[in-house]
Order: C-alpha cells, then structure tokens, then sequence
C-alpha cells in the first residue's frame, strides 16, 4: 500500500496593490454610510438610512476581505495543516447573515413607511445621495481591480456597482418629494434595498454552507471523474473517493485506486488536474480493494 500526496497551487493571488486599494475603499465607504446616516435622521428618510446599512455591510465586507486575504496568506501550521484559506469563506458566512438580519430589519421598516408616510426633506436627500453615487461609482472602479481573476474581488465590485444603483433610487425618491410631495416613495425605496439584500443573502448562502461543510463543488461530478481514473490503463478500481472545496477556488480529493503499480498515481494525478482542473489531491495505491475496512 502507497500513498501519494500531490499538491499544486495556481489560483490567483490577490496583489498587495489591490488590498491597499481594497482598505481605500473600506475607508471612503464607511464616511459614506455616516454621512448618509446622519443625513438619514436629519431629513427623516428611510430609504437614505437604508442605503447606509447596505452600504456599512458591503464597507464590512471588504474589510473581512481584505482580512481574509491578509490571513490566506499564512502558511500551513501542525494544528492548520490546510492553511488558513477558509478565512475568507467563514467571513462571507459572518456578512451573510448580517446582511440579512440588515435587510430584515430594512424591510419591517420600509413597511411601516409605505402604511404611514412621514415628511421628508427632499433636498438633502439628494444632494447626499448624489455625492454618494459619486463615491459608490468611484469605489466599484477601485475593487474593479482584480475582479476577473478573483470570486471575492468580483463580489466586493458587484456590491458596489449595486450601491450606486441603491442611491439612483434614493435620488428619485427625492425627486417625487421634492416635486410632487410623494412621501411614500421612500418607503417603497427602502423596500427594494431590502429585498436586494435578503436576495444577495440567501442566494449566497448555500454555497457558503456547502463549502464549509465540505460538499464537493457543483460544477464537478464524483462518477464522472471515478469513470475518468478507471479509464486509465492500469487501473483497476478507484474507490473512497472524498471531493470538497478548501476555499472558493480551490478543490481537493481523496482516493484509493487498486493497482500494482506504484507511478500511476502520477497518470491520475494529471487527469485530475488536465479534466478537472483539480490540483490538490491525496491518492492511495492499493493491491487489494479495501472497500469494506473503509468507513467514510
């Protein structure tokens, strides 16, 4: 019995460029949503408010990110034998459910405002909303950068351009108090980011969850790749197969493989990583088929 562990790393690192950029736009994003906050109360909008949270949870999010990053970026340890690149992962988790709970409570609100309308100042309103549209446009340009080769870069540069889309709203509900005295606009406002929000929240969510419970990623299929390992000549069975993501790139396997020699792990190794682009991978030669000692 042979055991072979075959490591490769080729995912994309983020550049310490972009993570200086990614802590700029932390920064700018956090005055935002106090001053749309503070703007919020003053002219007594919901909407503005709303948008402040959504964008304080995004800023958040970045943060993590950018933590996340800094953190991957360990080496392995005794304890941490995988590293520490599920950082970033248990970070999403932790955004996502503050997301939702921020969009919940947007909603019950936004509610409230459409049953009982109350004036607002239309004015301010939007000349904040203006300057925060302004920021989230110039924000989504900074994490732009990186976004093609990065899944949580990507999703920092779509929450931003989303932020800019939230304040176009708030600006038009602005509009119709300032023009037609439509007060019930913003609650109708508040309403959308939410239900954006709980969107983004729950249509994350099961990804999040399967990668930390170690479910194999969906673009892969366990009997595809077993029927491309006993297509090698040479193997006779592969079997206690075990396919999970480390991280959101990242993705790993475990397997036995009957056969009497010894280099094939090698052949199946690139298979692996040629089909299905799996560079990480722990493969056990086996003479004899041990299915029935095998208990995962």
């Amino acid at each position: 019995m042979t055991e072979h562990h075959l490591h490769h790393h080729h995912h994309h690192e983020v550049s310490e460029k972009s993570i200086r950029l990614l802590i700029v736009s932390f920064a700018i994003n956090i005055l935002l949503s106090a001053a749309e906050i503070i703007g919020g109360i003053i002219a007594g909008s919901i909407s503005l408010i709303g948008d402040a949270l959504h964008n304080t949870s995004d800023a958040f999010s970045i943060l993590i990110a950018v933590i996340a990053f800094k953190i991957g970026r360990r080496k392995a340890s005794e304890k941490y034998t995988y590293g520490f690149k599920r950082a970033e992962v248990i970070g999403g988790f932790v955004n996502l459910i503050l997301l939702f709970i921020s969009g919940c409570y947007l909603f019950i609100e936004g509610i409230f405002r459409l049953i009982d309308p109350q004036p607002i100042e239309g004015k301010l309103i939007i000349i904040i909303s203006v300057l925060a549209l302004i920021i989230d446009a110039v924000t989504a340009k900074i994490s732009h950068h990186g976004a093609a080769h990065n899944t949580n870069m990507k999703m920092v540069f779509i929450h931003n351009l989303a932020d800019a889309f939230g304040s176009v709203g708030v600006i038009i509900s602005g509009i119709f108090v300032m023009y037609f005295d439509i007060f019930w606009m913003d609650g109708l406002i508040a309403l959308c980011i939410a239900a954006y929000m709980i969107y983004q929240s729950v249509l994350t969510f099961p990804k999040t969850v399967n990668i930390l419970m170690n479910a194999a990623p969906d673009h892969l299929n366990v009997h595809d790749i077993s029927r491309a390992i006993e297509d090698i000549e040479g193997v006779r069975n592969v079997h206690h197969i075990h396919l999970w993501c480390i991280n959101e790139n990242d993705v790993a396997l475990d397997c036995h493989i009957q056969a009497s020699d010894v280099t094939m792990a090698h052949k199946v190794a690139e298979v692996l990583q040629h089909r299905f682009d799996i560079h990480h991978c722990n493969i056990q030669i086996e003479d004899e088929n041990c299915c029935q000692s095998c208990e995962l």
